[in-house]
């Protein structure tokens, strides 16, 4: 056996004196029984508020963890007649200290999120507009189907206990119906949910757009599949498309002429392959690569004399979308054609990712390739990654039954530790070792003759395959055989809950992709389980072997019988690109025929040793993506903060006048002031570009003879007199109208220049890596370029802000003739690329300030260009009426 590092023996130590306390805590809420089954239905329900009460006099939440629990377990056994274990209770506290409780499939996680949620949920906060509620937790899990099954499976508990609980419904997008959903104690949903809320509440328009109230507690069930699997996926919400489909049809059409060969990895090789092909692929890491002769044959095809001239920076990424989509991407493996469209398979579990499209054109370049029409690219509207969503909670916990493999990341990205929490009953399941053949076809035909034995026998059998197309075939040769089945792939979903009911009985036979691996209970009748059980047989490792563990675990749950096995081959997409080699050799060393298995350790731990080398470089992949996002990160939450203070109805004048406008003074005087020598100053030009501004009265021959300083300090004095005749016209048709006016123009400047910066950094995103090249680090080069991009946003929207607070007349009008901005929050996209968003002008209304469009919380007014007015009474900054050529405050009116 290998020695243990320090850090891990550390580790164990730790996790050894954890379980003990664990289980000791357990047993303290046990004695605690009596006394709550004594209470009246009344007084536990009153509990809640002698809880809440207790916080309130300076109780901390662990004070009233154990009473907490031993109230919940009373409610359950009252509501359904169900003790919860003390294994449970265990893993209850485990969410409260908010880490990973690792527990076996069939050990009632759902159960054991409401010990946490209903003791986070205790704490109450008030509203703006007086209610009290509790603070509202959130539980996370991966569909909505079991979002609104555990909701409900907990309901009667949590009304017991006097609290309210509500699932997101997906499809439902009214602001105030979501809204109650999140103002409910307890709310369940998706990560898609929770994620598009959070971007939506940060493109509203009003209050009233927004809905969720703040990320204090979540729990996030199969938390692996979620802050893992799904991590490198950002959840984005898009605007119009801006490209022709024509031009994706034309790349498809001449990339399927071209001819590819897997690049051998060493350049001596691939420039030899590059003389005869016209493009080389790399399986493993999803890469292509034109050579010169097919660069040619594209040019002559389209008709362009260079690819790579400047202008055609777009061509460039059409032709590298195109390659991807004919060499990689696979039919029925990596998507699915249906009803006319393409359709991503979630490599994880098997499902139809609904919604998702890959980005970058990418899934554009796909539809070409099948000749479906086309869903053309949207402009993003705003975006987060999983990872920095989930960051935002103040305590974050998980719950799954195969986590512990990638502790590390959990650790390192989310501060989560893994805590595994032992069965209620030990598990009786026997995992038998590998069956390892040198040929696929020898696997399968193997495998079918086991499947053929047990279901012969009676014995219930649940076949794993990763891909849609091997769980066809394999249907196909189990129907030569005579051998009555179900397949349960991204094809079948619809009938996912039936199939599954039916899996556990006598003779059974399912095949099902990954999507059999997670929320799915298969239950035994007696007759099955004499026969020994469900037997779970995989017909090929998974890259990650926490997914080959949740097949494995959907046999021998609470104590039930059960069996498992994994056949392999040599010709295994995992096999081939990670350990194809040393496989082979050890296979030819023995001499093994290829319809002869070897069971031996040693090619078992060379497949291990590929699946951690595939999770590894996963683990680098999502890491690189939160880094890029991080820089994201920092301005999104600068803008978000922004809005928010607009929306909250703060007072911004302060602000704009001693802050936003100095600064935007100083940044026009230095453009004119910036040559050493005082007589090269370009005053004529500087004095035209304040006029242009906000309408300067001070004359060229004022500055003469000034410092930089002291002509910052007149125009900022003079811009200074200008708002304030300027607010004094607004507020003399309404009070408090122009602090309304400035939160209006600051919303729609932010979000439009917002919405632009955001597609800047996605083409600076896309092309930073060639800096490589020039031995620069791309991260840093992102970092720095994304800084200074934001610096200059920032300057950007000042800028516009004060022209527009300047140049905007005020008038009064019929509320009824204008168009009201609307809140539509619309349908958020998974992933790469996505539909647009429902309303996605309206979520900008005016654009600008200089447009006809109601001011938020203004009602009765509207905005357009301001015109010199020609009322009779001077303004301060208006000439002289005594003919001097001067300004009125530095003439008469001083």
């Amino acid at each position: 056996m290998p020695q243990l590092g320090a850090l891990e023996k550390a580790l164990r130590v730790g996790e050894g004196r954890r379980m003990k306390r664990l289980q000791e805590q357990a047993a303290y809420i046990a004695t605690l029984e009596p006394e709550f089954q004594a209470l009246s239905g009344a007084e536990l329900r009153a509990k809640t508020a002698e809880f809440r009460q207790r916080l309130a006099n300076g109780e901390e939440l662990d004070d009233l963890l154990f009473e907490a629990y031993a109230a919940v377990r009373e409610a359950r056994v009252r509501e359904s007649n169900q003790r919860m274990f003390d294994v449970q209770m265990m893993g209850g506290i485990v969410l409260h200290e908010g880490d990973i409780a690792e527990m076996k499939t069939g050990e009632g996680k759902t159960f054991v999120a409401s010990l946490a949620l209903y003791l986070n949920a205790l704490p109450t906060v008030t509203t703006r507009d007086g209610r009290t509620l509790g603070q509202g937790v959130h539980l996370i899990t991966v569909n909505d189907y079991l979002a609104e099954r555990d909701a409900e499976w907990n309901r009667g508990v949590y009304e017991r206990l006097g609290m309210t609980v509500a699932f997101i419904k997906q499809g439902i997008q009214d602001p105030a119906l979501r809204r109650l959903a999140y103002e409910a104690d307890i709310t369940y949903g998706t990560n898609s949910e929770f994620g598009f809320d959070y971007l939506r509440d940060n493109m509203a328009v009003s209050l009233e757009g927004v809905v969720q109230r703040g990320h204090v507690y979540g729990i996030v069930d199969e938390v692996d599949s979620i802050l893992i699997d799904e991590a490198r996926t950002p959840l984005i919400i898009s605007g119009e498309p801006t490209t022709a489909a024509k031009t994706y049809y034309d790349f498809a059409r001449v990339v399927r002429g071209l001819r590819g060969a897997q690049s051998k990895g060493t350049k001596v090789q691939d420039e030899a392959l590059a003389q005869e092909y016209d493009f080389l692929y790399d399986e493993k890491h999803k890469t292509v690569a034109p050579t010169e002769s097919g660069i040619e044959k594209v040019e002559r095809a389209l008709g362009i004399d260079n690819l790579y001239d400047p202008t055609n920076v777009q061509l460039v990424n059409h032709l590298r979308q195109a390659l991807l989509a004919e060499a990689l991407y696979k039919r029925d493996d990596d998507y699915v054609v249906q009803d006319g469209e393409v359709k991503i398979v979630d490599e994880f579990t098997g499902r139809i990712m609904e919604g998702r499209r890959w980005s970058e054109g990418l899934h554009q370049a796909i539809e070409a390739k099948e000749g479906v029409p086309i869903q053309e690219e949207h402009q993003t509207l705003a975006t987060i990654t999983l990872q920095n969503y989930f960051r935002l909670y103040e305590k974050l916990a998980g719950m799954t039954g195969t986590a512990k493999t990638e502790e590390k990341e959990f650790v390192e990205i989310y501060g989560l530790n893994v805590v595994p929490i032992p069965t209620n009953v030990p598990v009786k399941r026997i995992d038998k070792n590998d069956l390892i053949f040198k040929t696929a076809e020898a696997k399968f035909k193997a495998v079918v003759k086991d499947i053929k034995e047990r279901h012969e026998k009676g014995q219930p059998v649940l076949v794993g395959t990763i891909a849609v197309e091997t769980s066809e075939y394999l249907s196909e040769l189990l129907k030569r055989q005579g051998v009555p089945h179900n397949v349960l792939n991204a094809k079948e979903h619809a009938r996912e809950a039936e199939i599954i009911k039916d899996a556990g009985k006598v003779g059974a036979v399912t095949i099902a992709t990954n999507m059999a691996g997670r929320g799915v209970d298969i239950k035994l009748d007696d007759h099955s389980r004499e026969l020994g059980g469900l037997y779970v047989l995989g017909t090929e490792r998974h890259e990650a072997r926490r997914i080959d563990n949740q097949l494995r675990g959907r046999s021998g749950r609470q104590g039930d019988p059960g069996e498992s096995r994994f056949y392999l081959s040599g010709q295994d997409d995992l096999v081939r690109l990670f350990a194809g080699d040393r496989i082979y050799n050890i296979m030819e060393r023995f001499k093994i025929a290829d319809d002869q298995p070897m069971e031996a350790k040693i090619l078992s731990n060379q497949i291990e040793n590929a699946q951690k080398k595939v999770e590894e470089q996963n683990f680098v992949a999502r890491k690189n993506v939160l880094k890029y996002d991080d820089v994201m990160n920092v301005q999104r939450k600068v803008i978000y903060e922004q809005r928010r203070r607009v929306l909250d109805g703060e007072d911004l004048s302060q602000e704009i006048k001693e802050q936003w406008l100095p600064e935007v003074i100083a940044n026009v005087v230095a453009q004119y002031t910036s040559e050493e020598v005082e007589g090269e100053w370009d005053l004529n030009g500087l004095v035209a570009a304040m006029e242009q501004l906000y309408g300067t009265g001070v004359a060229v021959e004022e500055l003469v003879g000034l410092d930089q300083s002291q002509i910052e300090e007149e125009f900022l004095d003079d811009a200074l007199d200008v708002y304030s005749e300027q607010e004094a016209k607004v507020e003399a048709i309404q009070e408090g109208l122009m602090r309304d006016l400035e939160r209006f123009i600051v919303l729609q400047v932010v979000d439009t220049r917002w919405r632009e910066h955001l597609e800047n950094m996605d083409y600076m995103r896309e092309g930073i890596h060639l800096r490589g090249m020039a031995q620069k680090d791309p991260l840093v080069e992102y970092r720095n370029e994304g800084h200074l991009m934001f610096q200059e946003l920032s300057r950007v929207i000042r800028e516009e802000v004060i022209l527009h607070l300047y140049h905007a007349q005020v008038e009064a009008t019929d509320p009824s003739e204008l168009e009201q901005p609307q809140n539509g929050r619309g349908n958020g996209h998974r992933s790469y690329e996505h539909q647009s968003l429902a309303g996605a002008e309206a979520i900008a209304a005016a654009g600008s300030a200089t447009a006809t469009a109601a001011i938020a919380g203004g009602g009765a007014v509207a905005t357009k260009p301001m015109v010199k007015s020609a009322d009779q009474n001077l303004g301060r900054n208006d000439p002289c009426w005594c003919g001097s050529g001067k300004k009125y405050k530095r003439c008469h009116g001083a």
